[in-house]
């Protein structure tokens, strides 16, 4: 059995370069024999996600390295306020020369002893295909999402050759192989019906995941029974690897994480409700105004990550982050509300979302429902009260509540982008005290999918096992 050498190609967000990294330091920490180096795309201006990489990069593992990307010629930013999608597809797609120039500079050099076994790319990725097949090596996908959310990308094309065009809000229910259940139109994705070319990209996308030798998936068996099952024996759909829950438990170290710590050290066990909604999350002024009413009239403990909308910095490589550190919460919240709920709530900006969801005190988690936030929860036994805003979230939250039974409803079609579609303050105060005030099933379902969670990785697990398949074809092709 030979060393490999697997290169690493994340798409520019938060969400997918934290997955992508663990699934990294989860294949070396498995088998020795890889080396993995991820390549990383260089924007025009300096966003908090380069800050990430630069730490991830200083406290890397031996066998993993990270190389920068030159920048290349910027894409139109009016192209990002019309479609996200199409946006980051073209954007990855202009590095397709650099990328493969990197793997020739600093893979394939004729010294190198350690063969290169493929590439792994992350879904919107996928005109970096191309790059592999140029080179003679097979490229395998990651999915940072859902399986329930991979079954739809691979029935996009077909649905797309039977509608012809981007969908409406009055279209009928959906048969997707992946769902249990009939899945209404308004809790489809945004992008289905963008018809700016957010649409037809993620069409493209589904289409060519059928061309990779394999796909990995950030979830686990027990989690994701039946849409698991409806890849099998499907014509042209590679090998499906399950490979999470992937989680990073780590701390960053920050001032303010300790007063967060030492607040909630200070609050009885499952009696606080978490509201975060994820790196890019934010609220208009009405939105935060009712969420701040709903908290007060419940009279519940509450930590809350509150986040302004910034505008998109030039040449951004995806929607722009949001800041949060600087604002007055004063300005922004009902007039009073700190001082009336000082004594059971604690305002922030970013917080520590893994450690705090691993804490004691926490009950109940009000969340964006995206995919790491779900198998972050989860992993914690935390129950979820559902509030998505953008991507993938309507139908992660349709899933955890109807599919699976474990997220309790808030909103399940809630969209950002508007007050026409604000979550008044008497919805959250119902949903919240349903979670904290009663020993409801979805409790109990959430605990038990905890431990499944912890054993799927463990030994005899699911996607130990999984894992164990893909390190096989990878070092069965390095022959």
């Amino acid at each position: 059995m030979k060393n490999a050498e697997l290169v690493f190609i994340p798409s520019p967000g938060y969400g997918h370069l934290v997955s992508t990294y663990e699934l990294a330091k989860l294949l070396t920490e498995r088998d020795d024999r890889f080396s993995i180096t991820v390549l990383v795309t260089t924007p025009a201006k300096k966003t908090s996600l380069d800050t990430y990489t630069e730490a991830l990069i200083a406290s890397s593992p031996a066998h993993i390295r990270f190389l920068h990307l030159p920048p290349v010629e910027p894409v139109p930013l009016d192209l990002l306020h019309k479609s996200d999608e199409k946006f980051i597809a073209l954007y990855l797609e202009s590095h397709k020369t650099c990328v493969k120039e990197a793997i020739i500079n600093h893979v394939l050099q004729p010294n190198s002893v350690i063969p290169l076994a493929g590439l792994v790319i992350d879904f919107f990725c996928t005109s970096m295909i191309d790059v592999g097949n140029e080179l003679g090596v097979p490229s395998y996908l990651f999915f940072t999402s859902s399986a329930g959310f991979l079954g739809l990308m691979l029935s996009l094309p077909y649905l797309h050759d039977e509608v012809g065009t981007a969908f409406n809000d009055s279209d009928p229910d959906l048969i997707i192989p992946s769902f249990v259940n009939p899945v209404p139109v308004n809790v489809m994705p945004g992008f289905v019906f963008n018809k700016e070319g957010g649409y037809i990209s993620m069409v493209n996308h589904g289409r060519r995941f059928k061309e990779v030798k394999g796909i990995l998936v950030n979830t686990f068996q027990d989690l994701e029974p039946h849409a698991l099952s409806s890849f099998l024996g499907q014509d042209g759909i590679p090998p499906v690897y399950i490979v999470g829950p992937l989680i990073n438990h780590k701390d960053d170290g920050n001032q303010q994480n300790d007063q967060i710590k030492r607040w909630l050290d200070g609050q009885p066990n499952s009696s606080v409700v978490f509201l975060c909604f994820g790196s890019a999350g934010s609220f208009s002024g009405s939105q935060l105004k009712e969420i701040a009413l709903g908290l007060e009239k419940s009279e519940v403990r509450f930590l809350w990550s509150i986040r302004i909308p910034t505008p998109t910095p030039a040449a951004a490589p995806a929607p722009a982050p949001v800041a949060s550190e600087d604002v007055d919460y004063k300005e922004v919240l009902p007039e009073g509300f700190l001082e009336r709920t000082k004594k059971r709530g604690f305002t922030c900006g970013w917080t520590p979302q893994v450690k705090i969801l691993a804490h004691k005190a926490i009950g109940c988690f009000v969340s964006h429902c995206g995919w790491n936030s779900i198998l972050e929860r989860i992993w914690y036994g935390v129950p979820v009260v559902t509030l998505p805003l953008y991507a993938e979230q309507q139908m992660n939250a349709f899933e955890m509540v109807k599919e699976l039974g474990l997220a309790v409803e808030m909103k399940l079609d809630s969209r950002s982008g508007g007050d026409h579609e604000i979550v008044r303050a008497h919805e959250i105060e119902k949903a919240v005290e349903y979670v904290l005030k009663g020993d409801n099933e979805v409790r109990k379902r959430v605990k038990d999918m905890s431990e499944k969670s912890r054993k799927a990785l463990m030994e005899s697990g699911s996607s130990f096992a999984s894992i164990g398949n893909f390190i096989e074809v990878i070092q069965g092709d390095n022959q």
